[in-house]
Formats: C-alpha cells, structure tokens, sequence
C-alpha cells in the first residue's frame, strides 16, 4: 500500500474513531483499520425488525461530564432512557440497583433505617477494609441480597469466586436508601435515536477506513504514527504473560409475533442455577412499536487470548501489575500510542473513554 498516512488507528470503537474525526480535522491523514466487518467496536448497533440491536450488550450512555455531554450531541439526538433493571433469582423478582424497593421486598420493611439496621447486623463479621468482592458486597448490603441477588451472578460472570475478586468492582453500583431505582446517578442519561452505529459512521465518514483488516496478520498502510486500541498484552506479543478479561457470548433470537417478552430493557438471572447471565430485551431502549421483538442472551464464557473477544479488564492486583509492566514499555516507544479499554487496560464507560480520547487528542496537539 503505496500511501502513507500522518496515523494509523488500529480500532474503530469510541477511542479510534474520535481520534480519527480529530485529528482529521486539525488536518493529518488518517486511515482506521478494524479486525471485525464493521465499525464501532462494542458499541454497534444493527438494526433488525424495525428494533436497534446491540450487538455486544446493552450500552447506555450516561454522564456528568458537560463538555462530554456536548460533544456527543454534535452526532446524535439521545432519548430519555434511564436504567431500571430487574433481578429474577428462582422466579422472586427484585429492584436493582439496591434500594429501598429491594430491601422491601427482600426483608418486609418500609423505612431506611430498618435496611439499615438489617445490613449492619448482617455484616457484623466484616471488619476492617474489605478485602474483596465478597467482604464489600456483605458490608455494603448484607448477607440476604449478597447471596441471592450477587454471589451466583457474579461468579457466573466473571467466572471465579468472589473471594477472587477485587472489592472495586462491586463499588460500581450504587445502594440507595431511597425508592429510586435509576441505575445510574448521572446527570445526563440516554441512548441515542437511531442506535450508536450513526455515530461512527459521523466520525470516520472522511476517513479511510479498512475492515476485516488484522494489525498482525495483513497488509497495512504506511503509517507516521500508530494509535493502537487493542489489547496491549497482544501487541507485545504477550512478553509479561497474558491479561485476563472477562468475556460472552451473546446469543440473538428474533421473536416473531410477541411484541413484548419481558417487559423490561434488561433482566438479570442471579441464581447459578441458570446458564445465562441476563436477558436483553432491544426494543425497550427506545420504545420501538413493532409486532416482533428482539431477545439476547448472554452466557459468560471462558477468555482465550488470540481466539475470543477480549471485553472486560479483570483488574485484580495480580493483572494490574502484569499490565504496569506492559504500560513502562509503551511509554519508551516514540510514535506509538495507546487508548482505550483494552490498550490501557481499564474498565471504561462510554464516557469516560470520549474523555480519555479528547484529552489525548489536545496532548498530542500541543
């Protein structure tokens, strides 16, 4: 390939492609290359039976960043979707994220104290700085809701017991004393109209863009400078051992003649009993009127480094230090940079990953 250009961006999810859009605009030219038939990374969407599918799981837009907020409203106009998700354990259902619903429902109680009261006596065993998933989880909502509603999903997801697990990932979700069950306590939520696709398509509409296209086994463009969003464990040919993440299955069924299966966006499955981790039913993220609907289910599977999607950072203290090893090389190499969930081995929301890429985008620019 005759052309050599200013970048190249190995990636077109979120990370990739804002760079792109960028660093075109200030002028260098760019080419994005994609190991995957299609653009958007994890977040792409595809439409089907009139309804938005997300074809790696449910993403649902949220932030409290104005100038993130701003900037991704150039591209898209976004509904006002909030995140209520429902746990089934054995057919009870339950309110998430925890609130006073959950805690009514688990223990027959009306008033925040009383939850309160029950927690504490609960976690009483737990002393000290939690440390890990299991110990956070008791001393954050006790023993009833951590058996029924977080050990089973959560061993299934991650596939290890949570007394293998970093305390930090339970810390995502919010426990409110309160009847309010938004997921998220972020000022601005939504998903956009027309699925997330549009978006990229947005981004690299003036970018040349390959796909199918492997960084380590084709042909690629003559490059200046390499942005590189893919697992950095990889691109180091694995030097420090592999890195481990957590990665699914997303298994699509298109249910013709039900218009509504189960009555929610998502509902989680936290008895190990069940092979699936949840249920994600599309056309609830927009509302979408239609005589089909359309179900996926998600199975945690085993990762396999080379041979499935790497999607989930597992960010205990033994793979984050794997991963500083990795991180002290990249930043000897001139020329060679890297972002994004993978390339720097972080648990990002869509959000936080437009900040991290804008942010780099003005340091290089400077």
């Amino acid at each position: 390939m005759s052309v050599n250009y200013d970048f190249l961006i190995v990636g077109s999810g979120f990370f990739g492609s804002i760079c792109a859009y960028e660093l075109k605009k200030l002028g260098y030219s760019v080419c994005v290359i994609d190991s995957r038939n299609h653009i958007g990374g994890n977040c792409y969407t595809q439409k089907e039976s009139n309804i938005n599918v997300h074809k790696y799981g449910p993403h649902i837009f949220h932030t409290s960043d104005e100038e993130v907020w701003k900037w991704i409203n150039q591209f898209v106009e976004f509904n006002n979707f909030t995140l209520r998700p429902v746990a089934n354990y054995k057919g009870e259902i339950y309110s998430l994220p925890f609130n006073m619903w959950t805690f009514s429902k688990m223990w027959g109680i009306t008033q925040p104290e009383e939850a309160k009261k029950i927690i504490e006596t609960q976690s009483l065993e737990i002393t000290g700085t939690p440390k890990n998933l299991e110990e956070q989880a008791i001393r954050l909502v006790g023993t009833d809701i951590y058996q029924k509603l977080i050990k089973g999903y959560t061993e299934k997801q991650w596939k290890k017991s949570c007394k293998e697990l970093p305390p930090e990932i339970i810390k995502r979700l919010p426990v409110r004393f309160t009847y309010d069950n938004n997921y998220f306590n972020d000022k601005y939520q939504g998903i956009p109209i027309g699925g997330y696709t549009q978006i990229f398509e947005k981004l690299l509409k003036d970018v040349d863009v390959l796909l199918d296209t492997d960084f380590f086994e084709d042909e690629i463009p003559n490059y200046n400078k390499l942005i590189y969003t893919g697992p950095i464990d990889r691109f180091y040919d694995y030097k420090f051992g592999e890195l481990e993440y957590k990665t699914t299955d997303f298994i699509h069924h298109t249910l013709d003649g039900i218009s509504n299966f189960q009555g929610t966006a998502m509902m989680n499955f936290t008895s190990k009993d069940v092979e699936h981790t949840r249920i994600i039913e599309h056309k609830h993220f927009e509302d979408t009127e239609s005589y089909n609907t359309v179900i996926t289910y998600e199975y945690p599977k085993d990762y396999k480094a080379g041979k499935t999607e790497p999607l989930y950072p597992v960010n205990d203290k033994e793979n984050n230090e794997k991963y500083l090893k990795y991180k002290s090389l990249s930043e000897n190499e001139e020329n060679i940079y890297f972002g994004g969930r993978l390339g720097e081995y972080k648990y990002y929301d869509m959000h936080q990953v437009i900040k991290s890429a804008l942010d780099f985008i003005r340091k290089i620019n400077n």
